[in-house]
């Protein structure tokens, strides 16, 4: 097994500490959004909101790229999180229809 230099194995660390605080912030966003999918059943509303991802993938762009990161990567990486909502919300709005 090779020795692995310090400031390669500093620099994976400190990954590795990002990698976990991106699910924990992921987790956290995804119980966010269950109760908004849980509140838009309870009113009757669209699982989608075509108006407001517009608007936070414009804003995430943005934030991106005053931060020194793509753009483009910034807009797919919050597209497929937002497939994901919608698809938990008509999930919940599926079942609120059929109680």
């Amino acid at each position: 097994m090779s020795t692995v230099p310090p400031d390669l194995a500093r620099l994976r660390s400190s990954i590795d500490n990002i990698d976990a605080a991106l699910v924990h912030l992921l987790a956290e966003r995804f119980k966010c959004t269950q109760a908004v999918g849980e509140l838009k059943a309870a009113a009757g509303l669209p699982a989608a909101d075509p108006g407001r991802e517009e608007a936070q993938v414009a804003r995430l762009k943005a934030l991106a790229d005053e931060s020194g990161l793509d753009p483009r990567f910034a807009e797919a990486f919050l597209n497929f999180i937002i497939a994901e909502v919608i698809h938990h919300h008509e999930h919940i709005a599926g079942r609120a229809g059929s109680e």
